[in-house]
């Protein structure tokens, strides 16, 4: 089979950029996350959330939280973990695209860095680590792999970064419909 140069570019800009984002994975990553819901406000380890997507155990910390938030636990868990499956090639078109921007602000609204500084390359870069190893993207996974020590949650918007990032499993006019909206 014949690929065009733009394949080729399309190939090569993906590589380096997994190499570039699965080597500096290791030198920063979250590890504590401000998890809040309308007034209330938790700092929990990233540890402390993926041993409650795991294993659905939860914490005390996370108890209290979501009693006092009125948020089901099985409903937060399930959308942390339930896995969106992309295309890498796909993904990283979307991305790199004028509606992969607002894809990436949108999202950014739910997680974030305090300043909100660099939130767009950073979740970039979080959303092709998540599906770099099996080609599926989970909101843990994005809060695991987000390029920064500390970074918020809004819990309450969980559920509408999960849809609008299922989009990303159909076609481009869906992912397009869904940010019209």
């Amino acid at each position: 089979m014949r690929l065009t140069f733009l394949s080729w570019r399309w190939a090569l800009v993906l590589m380096l950029s997994a190499n570039i984002l699965l080597s500096s994975n290791s030198a920063i990553a979250a590890d504590q996350v401000m998890l809040k819901y309308r007034i209330f406000r938790e700092s929990i380890s990233v540890e402390e959330l993926s041993t409650f997507a795991e294993t659905g155990e939860l914490s005390t910390s996370l108890r209290i939280n979501f009693a006092l938030a009125r948020q089901d636990p099985k409903l937060i868990r399930y959308y942390l973990t339930e896995p969106v499956k992309v295309n890498l090639v796909f993904l990283e078109r979307v991305l790199n695209s004028p509606i992969g921007s607002v894809v990436l602000d949108e999202v950014g609204k739910v997680i974030h860095t305090s300043s909100r500084r660099a939130d767009r390359q950073a979740l970039r870069s979080a959303l092709v680590l998540s599906a770099s190893r099996d080609g599926e993207i989970t909101l843990i996974e994005i809060i695991q792999k987000y390029p920064t020590a500390v970074l918020e949650v809004e819990g309450e918007r969980l559920e509408s970064a999960f849809r609008l990032l299922s989009r990303l499993r159909g076609s481009l006019q869906d992912l397009l419909d869904s940010v019209i909206r």
